[in-house]
């Protein structure tokens, strides 16, 4: 228990602690609480009503009727305690959810990615995950079409920095919280869309990885509001710009700390780097809807962007849904290009790492890798494309039974009927593009 830490944080003056879990939308949920609470807190729980957990974007509550939206538990896992260096009153700390009688609440994110992690530390196996994501900074605009501009707007910002690329500092302001927040953050700078910024993330054991990514989120956003700005990581905020992505960086080790992916076959892999690799390929489509959970991701992917279209993977090959970087030895990984900003990231790196266990386990061989462009070379028309709506990556999820089985019916169950309802709600709304685009003529 860390009833020292908290102690030693409230001699400090800490009063408050702060209490977030993900939702299915990785939104930050939770309350806050004096801090002389916390030993209650650490004894009994936050119970809240499940509903919270089952609502959509728009505060439709949409799934849970069944169950009657009974109490859910929020259980404090003491070792992700940490002051917040923007607002050092307050320390935070995440949760893992229960049934009101301890059993597993089967839509808790956190909990699913344990369940994945389980799964190969039972094998010996260590996953670690880098996680790499990119947002805009938005700023208020009664004047915009949809309310906002870019925070900075002038072109070629890319991998610049200082005042010219973020003229009131926000990104530096950003990037030391991120590190005093003991999130790894090492590096930041201005990405190729305008007003598209980056924080490069250290990787470390795959929970760790993940609670950081969404802490990193919740931070990004909080920061910005803080300064009046709307930081956003969804796949495509602009018609005329770049896409924002999430890669996802794995690795597996042994409990000496070995890169278990680097090996003696060709190109310096493992066999078990081949069917880990082979396990992503087999599951790509259905991973699809947890990596791009929205309609809005499915405008960034094409085959112009940086961005997978097809199952397939290659060395340092950015066009492929797997890259394999070319540094070797500890460095030795599996770069999955497919998600964008948005992605719950303990949802996707579940289902990653869900997918990969599949290929270990059956010992599955990946196909020839791909080299230069993907889409001139022959071994392309033989390769299984990838969803390109969010509609058709539902489908595949619902028909992926193996990750469905692994992530649970309940959580599958709740996202399909969330997602689903999003997606008819999106159907049925009258575009701007579709106004300009007919109007006049028809």
């Amino acid at each position: 228990m860390s009833d020292t830490k908290l102690a030693d944080l409230i001699q400090q003056g800490v009063t408050t602690v702060r209490l977030s879990y993900p939702d299915l939308h990785g939104i930050a949920r939770g309350k806050e609480f004096p801090a002389s609470y916390f030993e209650h807190l650490s004894d009994d729980g936050a119970p809240a009503c499940e509903a919270i957990m089952t609502v959509d974007l728009k505060h439709n509550v949409v799934a849970g009727f069944e169950h009657g939206f009974q109490d859910i538990n929020a259980r404090v896992d003491p070792s992700t305690l940490r002051r917040i260096p923007w607002d050092p009153e307050v320390a935070w700390a995440l949760a893992d959810l229960e049934r009101m009688d301890g059993t597993p609440y089967g839509v808790d994110s956190r909990g699913v990615l344990k369940k994945a992690v389980t799964g190969y530390t039972e094998r010996g196996l260590t996953p670690i995950l880098g996680p790499e994501l990119e947002f805009y900074l938005c700023e208020a605009d009664p004047s915009a079409p949809n309310g906002y501009r870019r925070y900075v707007n002038n072109d070629s910002h890319v991998y610049t920095v200082g005042s010219v690329a973020d003229p009131r500092g926000v990104l530096r302001e950003m990037l030391h919280a991120c590190a005093d927040l003991g999130l790894l953050a090492y590096a930041a700078n201005h990405e190729f869309g305008r007003s598209q910024y980056e924080i490069n993330l250290r990787h470390s054991d795959a929970l760790d990885a993940a609670d950081r990514a969404f802490l990193f989120k919740t931070t990004v956003k909080e920061i910005a509001a803080q300064h009046g700005l709307l930081a956003t990581f969804i796949g495509k905020p602009w018609n005329d710009d770049e896409g924002s992505g999430f890669h996802l960086h794995l690795s597996l080790g042994d409990e000496s700390g070995a890169n278990l992916l680097n090996g003696d076959r060709a190109e310096g892999l493992s066999p078990l780097a081949h069917h880990f690799l082979a396990g992503l390929l087999e599951h790509g489509p259905a991973l699809m809807a947890f990596f791009n959970p929205t309609t809005n991701a499915y405008r960034r992917i094409h085959e112009e962007a940086l961005v997978p279209t097809l199952v397939s993977w290659g060395h340092d090959n950015r066009l492929c849904l797997a890259r394999v970087p070319r540094e070797r030895g500890g460095a030795t990984r599996v770069e999955l290009r497919l998600g964008d900003g948005a992605a719950n990231p303990y949802l996707a790196a579940a289902a990653a790492l869900f997918a990969g266990l599949d290929g270990i386990e059956r010992e599955l061989e990946p196909p020839e890798p791909i080299e230069g462009l993907i889409y001139e070379q022959p071994a392309a028309e033989e390769c299984t494309p990838l969803p390109r709506s969010f509609e058709a990556a539902l489908e595949a999820l619902d028909a992926d039974e193996l990750i469905k089985d692994a992530m649970g019916a309940d959580l599958v169950g709740t996202f399909l009927t969330i997602k689903g309802y999003e997606l008819d709600r999106a159907k049925k709304y009258v575009t701007d593009w579709e106004f300009a685009e007919y109007t006049h003529h028809l």
